[in-house]
């Protein structure tokens, strides 16, 4: 954690910046990587636009999840931000799931992309439940299975 509600993650991904954007940004693309294997996404609807509609729906261990939010902005292969305070269209939620807010920040890299994903939440103790959900192992596994799948099916 960089402060009580603040959790980051940052990585050299071997991979374009702008594979790694279209990535985040295209349905079919989110549904490989976006959840640490065995789990998958089943769904998604991902509408790149501020108050676009951020939707994945996550099978873990056979139970459906769905996790709906909406992107706050989008800066084309540079800062993808996105909640779950609130969906599409700037509606907000009456009972958020983890309550936070995530930015994406990508930046070109000698190796291929440098990789921040910053996870801002309302209280410290959702950041501390986030962590101890595993933020750091899962998102770090979910950005080596973008680089993976970006490798081995985009390049």
């Amino acid at each position: 954690m960089t402060d009580d509600t603040t959790l980051v993650l940052h990585r050299i991904l071997k991979a374009p910046r702008a594979l790694v954007w279209a990535c985040w940004t295209d349905p079919d693309h989110i549904k490989q990587f976006f959840v640490p294997r065995p789990h998958e996404v089943t769904e998604a609807i991902i509408e790149p636009r501020a108050g676009g509609r951020f939707f994945t729906m996550m099978r873990v261990d056979g139970t459906d999840y769905p996790n709906d939010g909406a992107v706050l902005e989008a800066v084309e292969g540079e800062r993808l931000v996105f909640t779950d305070m609130m969906v599409a269209d700037w509606q907000p939620v009456e009972n958020p799931g983890l309550g936070f807010t995530a930015t994406l920040l990508l930046k070109d890299h000698p190796e291929g992309t440098d990789y921040t994903a910053i996870a801002r939440h309302r209280t410290r103790e959702s950041a501390e439940t986030h962590e101890k959900m595993g933020f750091s192992q899962g998102w770090g596994t979910v950005a080596q299975q973008l680089e993976d799948y970006i490798r081995g099916s985009l390049m």
